[in-house]
């Protein structure tokens, strides 16, 4: 039995946007500063905490 019934959002999914928009957004920094991979790995860490924040802020929601 699928207990997901199709409008709540995938914790997975969140953490992967945020990962996907924090690497750009380092890239972009790093090349301006170049410095890329510093704030490859900087963007990543904030995307993550992003992307976890965005999939938890549903958990109350029915």
């Amino acid at each position: 039995m699928d207990n997901n019934n199709g409008n709540k959002k995938d914790k997975n999914t969140s953490m992967a946007i945020g990962m996907c928009i924090g690497i750009a957004i380092g890239a972009a920094v790093g090349a301006a500063t170049g410095n890329t991979g510093l704030w490859m790995s900087i963007g990543l860490s904030i995307g993550l905490a992003l992307g976890l924040a965005f999939g938890n802020s549903d958990d109350g929601e029915e």
